[in-house]
């Protein structure tokens, strides 16, 4: 177990059974700084057994895997890191940070483009991780795996390429109110060029996207329906599979942004049976700047190139060019090849945990955070109640009564090292639909422990006593 640990004769002790136990000394950034010391040590994942004299009785996932994220065994503001804030970004454990580091000093090169032994090391570690994303959602083939720069793009993607070579006049697309940004601007702007319609399905009393209303909507004037497979914000999941049957039946296509549920289930894409399936790399443990999309291969091969330029050519001539088969088609230039080789060492680590045994844990985590939540005084939660049939993704957004969410997510850093997220949360409309501004939102993942949940229950107390002191 990974903690911030005082006294030297422990300390010795782990040091003993942990080789690479270390002290690390850092300056606190409150405004009493002075140096400060704490204590960390760094193991495998499967270093710490139950039964182990130095590990709790019961040994969570969480436990189990914190030793492999280096950032989160530090001081913030004085005070032990307590980081909720996963449905922004996950952190990255030890074997993506080594990933990135060997590509970087051992096979620095360009791929596809060079028949020297580093382009072709390279070029082979790239696919690998294409296939890598292919195995881990249950892609038919790796050739419907695009790589861009992050899920937004994947959208853009499609909205440029397919929408506006599909859509036109009166053309409807159908979308929730609960969706991000990401997939309603785009739509918006293709919207503008073609004269399709955007519609859009309201909450129910659970608050909840209404799957009934979404069924009446569908015509035979929908041509693409746009959902999200786990809210950012209400932590609700959606019958993808249900929806994607109903949408075919009038012909429509199925874009699924799966950035909250990739991370954290098993997502089988030819079981959901979606068109088009958009993901990020950074909330899956992976680099930044690099997500995917899947998209049936009979839809890819119809689409025309999103950006010109090298890598996504067949010929050039200088009155024309011809396009290369998918994916290339649509990876034009130098790819973002360390981020790429990254988020397949992530889905090797994802892969070795078991991505049902993460769910299995995060839905335990969920419903331990929602009535820890609860709990604490004038709190207003979003979404729907957890259910044994319908349990909530492990996050909460949240509103306190007469506190500002941005006074509390400030409060809660500065004071007690506790970092969660306010905000909008980029679902400006879903806020206006619930008559707020805006909310907190604090969001677990699998290296999370109920500890932190309780530190963070408590941190909460903390700070909406202190507001309250001022009435």
């Amino acid at each position: 177990m990974a903690m911030v640990m005082e006294g030297a004769t422990f300390a010795a002790a782990v040091a003993t059974k942990f080789p690479s136990f270390r002290i690390i000394r850092t300056r606190a950034t409150s405004s009493s700084a002075s140096s400060r010391t704490f204590r960390s040590f760094s193991a495998s994942a499967s270093t710490l057994k139950e039964g182990d004299p130095l590990a709790p009785l019961s040994v969570s996932l969480g436990h189990h895997t914190r030793p492999d994220f280096p950032i989160l065994h530090q001081e913030v503001n004085g005070s032990k890191l307590v980081y909720l804030d996963n449905a922004a970004t996950s952190q990255k454990p030890i074997a993506v940070m080594k990933a990135l580091q060997t590509y970087y000093e051992a096979y620095n090169s360009n791929v596809h483009r060079g028949i020297h032994s580093l382009s072709a090391r390279a070029t082979d570690e790239y696919e690998l991780a294409r296939k890598k994303i292919a195995s881990f959602i249950n892609a038919s083939d790796s050739s419907e795996i695009v790589f861009t720069r992050n899920a937004t793009e994947a959208i853009n993607l499609v909205a440029y390429s397919w929408g506006l070579q599909n859509l036109k006049q009166e053309d409807e697309i159908l979308l929730t109110v609960a969706e991000h940004h990401s997939s309603i601007v785009p739509w918006q702007l293709v919207a503008q060029k073609t004269g399709a319609v955007l519609k859009f399905v309201s909450l129910n009393q659970d608050e909840v996207p209404d799957i009934n209303m979404l069924k009446e909507m569908l015509s035979t004037k929908t041509k693409l329906v746009v959902v999200h497979h786990v809210s950012n914000v209400l932590a609700c999941v959606l019958p993808v599979e249900d929806i994607v049957l109903w949408a075919h039946d009038v012909g429509a296509k199925v874009l699924v942004d799966a950035c909250q549920s990739v991370p954290h289930m098993v997502v089988d894409v030819q079981s959901l049976n979606a068109d088009f399936l958009v993901a990020s790399s950074h909330k899956m443990c992976g680099p930044t700047g690099i997500g995917f999309l899947y998209g049936k291969s009979h839809l890819l091969s119809s689409m025309p190139p999103f950006l010109g330029g090298g890598e996504m050519i067949s010929d050039v001539f200088l009155d024309h060019s011809t396009y290369a088969e998918p994916p290339s088609r649509f990876e034009a230039g130098t790819p973002a090849i360390g981020e790429a080789i990254g988020l397949g060492a992530a889905i090797d680590y994802l892969t070795g945990i078991g991505m049902q045994k993460i769910h299995d844990y995060e839905v335990e985590l969920a419903e331990y955070l929602y009535e820890s939540l609860r709990s604490v005084p004038n709190v207003r939660i979003y979404g729907p109640v957890p259910t044994k049939n319908a349990p909530r993704a492990a996050l909460c957004s949240f509103n306190v009564e007469n506190i500002h969410p941005t006074d509390i997510a400030t409060f809660l850093d500065q004071q007690h090292g506790v970092a969660i997220r306010s905000g909008h949360h980029c679902a400006q409309p879903l806020h206006r639909y619930l008559g707020i501004n805006a909310s907190a939102r604090v969001s677990l993942y699998f290296y999370n422990t109920k500890e932190d949940v309780d530190s963070f229950i408590q941190a909460l107390s903390d700070t909406v006593n202190f507001f309250n002191s001022f009435k």
